[in-house]
């Protein structure tokens, strides 16, 4: 007899990957340019204050890209919480009608009453078999403690 979870936690893994690659380079990037100010021959004068406020827009930049790395999708038998790029919604399981992820797509979705849909950004086709195990585990909770099924048995 194996006991299932009663909860899942998935984040996106190549993403954050990326995010983290991008953010070095950004940050490297602008630090070079703002190293090499000092030596240019264009006619403008870079103060130390012009190369401090190039490296902090690498810094901005770069937090920023990793932003994207943020999403989380927390299920359990009340429902799931996801959290994207910006902001956090929590969805209780008797307001999702099913977890998709239609051909095509980058990011699963939960689908909801009224041709409704949230995009579940942790969830990305890029991922491949993580995000196909990913979807499972989110049907099988949903399944499992949909509102048409309390008692929470998995028949």
């Amino acid at each position: 007899m194996t006991t299932e979870p009663a909860s899942v936690t998935v984040r996106p893994r190549r993403a954050v990957w990326m995010c983290g690659a991008l953010a070095l380079l950004l940050i490297g990037v602008f630090t070079t340019v703002a190293l090499l100010l000092r030596n240019s021959d264009t006619g403008v004068i870079f103060q130390t204050a012009d190369q401090v406020a190039m490296i902090g827009i690498g810094v901005l930049l770069a937090g920023l890209t990793m932003l994207f790395a943020l999403p989380r999708a927390t299920a359990d038998a009340e429902g799931v919480t996801v959290r994207n790029v910006l902001g956090s919604k929590r969805f209780s399981w008797s307001d999702v009608l099913s977890v998709s992820f239609p051909d095509g797509a980058s990011f699963a979705r939960l689908e909801l009453p009224e041709d409704e849909y949230y995009s579940v950004l942790a969830v990305q086709a890029v991922d491949r078999d993580r995000a196909v195990a990913a979807v499972r585990a989110l049907r099988k909770l949903h399944r499992r403690f949909h509102a048409g099924n309390e008692t929470g048995s998995d028949s």
